[in-house]
């Protein structure tokens, strides 16, 4: 995927629909859902990530395409399913949400770069973490003192952590492209949330 600069003013529209054919995972209805929820503002950026899982002697797939218009990040996951009681034949199921950049309260990258002794090479892992406070996990844990013998009760102590969208890519998985990719667009939605 190519990196897009976050100070482009062209419309990348026709690459978002191309990088959703190219995956091969229901491109028309993947297309649909995503153009519905950017509903015809310019796309700055994008990122479209297919992640195949196995269950029991099943692959699914699943697609992520995160989408930066000048206003709004759109968020759209599209899960396949083997279909159920009311759905007798397999089905996907998309579900998308715009969230005003406004909104964006924390973008955490964390990149992974093996033998960093060697100096700047590029990352073998990247993980991208959206939070807007739609989504919040709570990390507990009992607190303590520096008192060995205390056997008081001190409550707990904890991490109150957004996580609205979390995305990990990597080298050996998806390539060093995808890694790069996503890079970049954090980098382009970073740019665009500062308030």
């Amino acid at each position: 995927m190519r990196p897009l600069r976050p100070a482009d003013d062209v419309d990348h529209a026709r690459d978002l629909r191309k990088a959703i054919d190219r995956t091969g995972y229901y491109p028309e209805v993947v297309a649909d859902a995503v153009s519905g929820a950017v509903a015809g503002e310019q796309v700055v950026s994008f990122y479209v990530h297919h992640e195949p899982t196995f269950e029991n002697d099943e692959v699914r797939r699943h697609q992520s395409v995160v989408v930066l218009t000048p206003s709004r990040l759109i968020v759209a996951h599209t899960d396949e399913h083997a279909g159920d009681d009311l759905l007798p034949e397999p089905y996907t199921s998309t579900s998308t949400e715009a969230v005003s950049l406004t909104s964006v309260k924390s973008v955490v990258v964390t990149r992974m770069t093996a033998n960093p002794v060697k100096g700047p090479q590029p990352p073998a892992e990247a993980v991208m973490t959206i939070g807007w406070g739609g989504v919040a996990r709570l990390d507990l844990e009992p607190a303590g003192c520096s008192d060995p013998d205390c056997d008081a009760d001190h409550g707990y102590t904890g991490v109150l952590a957004s996580d609205d969208f979390s995305l990990r890519v990597s080298a050996a998985a998806d390539g060093g492209d995808a890694v790069a990719g996503l890079l970049s667009f954090a980098a382009s939605l970073s740019a665009r949330t500062q308030h």
